[in-house]
């Protein structure tokens, strides 16, 4: 069964970087409440599905037919490291990428989203809690609702830093973590 989770993001521009969207798909160790149970990601879950190969999806609202990269092509790079899954993502220049780079450097974006499956074993249940130990991750979303996992950034590289100083950048990212 493929699952699907979202997270929050933060948004701010940075020089170098013309069409990128820059972040984490999902953040390790932070508890979301899924239906009637809470879930976390356990460091490592993601290091199977990067490993192996396996072409990965960067969309739009878990909609196939709006593909904005892949890990196939180089335009989307994913890495694990402390904190959670990283992602870096080239746009590419169709409506749908004009579209969400427009909501990313507005802040109108809803958050980031990762569709996945659990293999056997991938899981341990504690009661009402689930750690996700392994998953096979098939694509990463940008989507325009509400975040299951409120830590999760995504950066639009598109306009030179100077528009967006410190302060700014640290007003945006707390009003991200607020919600």
């Amino acid at each position: 069964m493929l699952e699907r989770r979202a997270a929050s993001l933060e948004c701010r521009t940075a020089p170098g970087h013309p069409r990128r969207l820059e972040g984490y798909a999902a953040i390790f160790n932070s508890a979301a409440t899924i239906g009637d149970f809470a879930e976390t990601i356990a460091p490592g879950a993601f290091r199977a599905s990067l490993a192996g190969g396996r072409d990965i999806l960067a969309l739009v609202d878990h909609n196939p037919s709006l593909v904005l990269g892949r890990s196939k092509s180089g335009s989307l790079r994913l890495s694990e490291d402390g904190r959670g899954l990283a992602f870096a993502l080239d746009l590419p220049d169709t409506q749908a990428a004009r579209d969400v780079l427009a909501l990313a450097e507005r802040g109108d974006l809803g958050g980031m989203s990762f569709g996945f499956d659990v293999p056997a074993g991938g899981d341990e249940w504690r009661g009402d809690k689930r750690t996700l130990r392994a998953v096979n991750l098939h694509e990463i979303s940008v989507v325009q609702s509400w975040p299951a996992y409120p830590e999760t950034i995504v950066v639009a590289r598109a306009r030179p830093a100077r528009r967006f100083p410190r302060r700014e950048r640290a007003r945006l990212y707390l009003q991200t973590l607020r919600g």
